[in-house]
C-alpha cells in the first residue's frame, strides 16, 4: 500500500504524461491535488493547462510566469561561466529545474501539501534534478515518481491509460503522438521515436524553432550587445530586461539557423541518450560573452575559469545547483566579472556566429604592446632571459643520465 498523502503539489505542464499523473494521483494515494504549471517562456498558451487542471476538478491552480526570474537568477549566472556540458550542451533543460523544484517546495509550504510530485521518467536525469533540489530546500518532504511506481513504463500503456480515462491525447502534424519535447526560454529539446537511432538524420520536422541554415537569408545580419559585469544588458544600443534580451536574441539566432545541435550525451544514470537541442539565443550569446572576457579578463583568471567551467557544467547537469560547491564555484565566476563591461559586435550569417569586434573602458588590451612597429613599452631581449628560465627543468631533464658520475652524489 503506498504511503499517506493528504496534498501533493504537481509539477503540471497539461501534457499527456502530466494529466495522465493528476488521475493516477487520486486514483492511488486518495489525495487532494495542487498543480503548477510555469511559464519559463516554453512559448505555449498556459491556459489550456489551466482548463485541464479545472476540468479534473482541481481546486488550487497555480500558473505563474517565471520568465525574468529564470533568466536573470538562472541563465545569466550559469553564462558567466560559458558553461558547456561534454563540451557543446549549453544545459537548457538542466538549468530550468531547480526553479521549477524551488517553487514547488515554496507551493507546498503555502498549501500545507506533505508531498510533491513530478513527471520525469526513471531512466533520465530530471527525476535527479528535481529531487536533488527538493531535499535541499525540504528535507523532509514526501516524493511521489509515478514513472518509478506505476506499470505504465510505455509510451503505448500512457496512451491506452488515457483514452481508457478520457483523456486528450495531442497529435502531432502526421497524426501521431509528438515527440517528447521540453522547451523554456533558453531552449527546445527533443527525444524519442525515430531520433533514438544515433544513425538516422534528424527529420526537419523534429526542428520547431531553428530554421534550416541552408533556408536562411543570404545577407548577413550584424548586431551589437552591451555587457555589465557579464551580464547582456542591451541589443543595439536599446536596454532590455534579462529575458527581453533573451527572447530577442532567439528571434535573430532562429531566423537565421542558428543554435541547432544533435547529441548523443552521457546522462547521470548511466546511459547515453540522443538530444536534438535548439538554442538560438544562448548560441548568440555564449560568443558574444566569450568575446568581452577576451578584452577585459585577465589570462590567469581567464584560463582557471576554464578548467572549472567542466565541473561547474557538470554540477547543473547533474542536479547540484543547490549544493555548496555550485555556490562556491560560483562565488569565483561572480568575482570574475567584475570588469567584465562593454560592447561587442557579432556578424550572424546561415547558421553562424562570428564575432568580429569588442571595445570596453575596462580593457587590457594594450596596441602598444602587441604593435609589430616600434614602441617604447616594451624591451624584446627582456624575453632571451624569460625564455631560459622556463627552459632550465627541460635542459636539466635532457642532461640527466649523460654523465657517468653525477657530481652532487658520490
Amino acid at each position: 500500500m503506498p504511503k499517506e498523502i493528504n496534498k501533493v503539489v504537481l509539477a503540471y505542464s497539461g501534457g499527456l504524461d502530466t494529466s495522465i499523473i493528476l488521475k493516477w494521483l487520486r486514483d492511488t494515494y486518495d489525495c487532494e491535488v495542487v498543480t503548477f504549471t510555469a511559464d519559463l517562456g516554453q512559448g505555449e498558451e498556459l491556459e489550456p493547462a489551466r482548463k485541464k487542471a479545472e476540468m479534473f476538478g482541481v481546486k488550487e491552480i497555480y500558473i505563474e510566469d517565471l520568465r525574468e526570474e529564470f533568466v536573470a537568477d538562472y541563465v545569466f549566472p550559469m553564462f558567466r561561466a560559458n558553461a558547456l556540458y561534454e563540451g557543446v550542451y549549453l544545459l537548457g533543460t538542466s538549468i530550468a529545474r531547480p526553479l521549477i523544484a524551488k517553487r514547488q517546495i515554496e507551493i507546498a509550504r503555502e498549501v500545507g501539501a506533505d508531498a510533491v510530485c513530478h513527471g520525469a521518467t526513471g531512466k533520465g536525469n530530471d527525476q535527479v534534478r528535481f529531487e536533488l533540489g527538493y531535499y535541499a530546500l525540504n528535507p523532509d518532504i514526501k516524493v511521489i515518481a509515478p514513472w518509478r511506481e506505476w506499470d505504465l513504463n510505455s509510451r503505448t500503456k500512457l496512451i491506452d491509460y488515457a483514452e481508457k480515462n478520457q483523456i486528450p491525447v495531442a497529435k502531432d502534424k502526421r497524426g501521431e503522438a509528438p515527440f517528447s519535447v521540453d522547451a523554456n526560454l533558453l531552449h527546445t529539446s527533443s527525444e524519442g521515436k525515430l531520433l533514438e537511432d544515433p544513425w538516422q538524420e534528424s527529420p526537419e520536422y523534429v526542428y520547431n524553432r531553428i530554421v534550416a541554415p541552408e533556408d536562411a537569408p543570404d545577407k548577413a545580419t550584424y548586431i551589437e550587445i552591451d555587457f555589465a559585469k557579464g551580464d547582456a544588458v542591451a541589443i543595439d544600443g536599446v536596454t532590455m530586461s534579462p529575458a527581453t534580451i533573451l527572447t530577442k536574441l532567439n528571434e535573430l539566432g532562429g531566423a537565421i539557423g542558428i543554435g541547432r545541435l544533435d547529441l548523443l550525451e552521457n546522462r547521470f544514470v548511466g546511459m547515453k541518450s540522443r538530444g536534438i537541442y535548439e538554442t538560438p539565443g544562448g548560441t548568440i550569446l555564449l560568443t558574444a560573452h566569450r568575446g568581452i572576457e577576451s578584452i577585459t579578463l585577465d589570462g590567469g583568471a581567464m584560463h582557471l575559469k576554464d578548467e572549472l567551467m567542466p565541473k561547474y557544467a557538470e554540477l547543473i547537469y547533474n542536479g547540484f545547483w543547490f549544493s555548496p560547491e555550485r555556490e562556491m564555484l560560483q562565488a569565483l565566476i561572480d568575482k570574475s566579472q567584475e570588469h567584465v563591461s562593454g560592447t561587442v559586435r557579432l556578424k550572424l550569417y546561415k547558421g553562424g556566429v562570428h564575432l568580429v569586434g569588442r571595445k570596453s573602458p575596462q580593457s587590457l588590451y594594450s596596441m602598444e604592446h602587441v604593435t609589430f612597429e616600434e614602441d617604447q613599452v616594451y624591451d624584446q631581449r627582456d624575453a632571451a632571459g624569460f625564455i631560459k628560465l622556463n627552459a632550465l627543468r627541460l635542459r636539466l631533464l635532457n642532461q640527466r643520465g649523460k654523465s657517468k658520475v653525477n657530481p652532487t652524489y658520490k
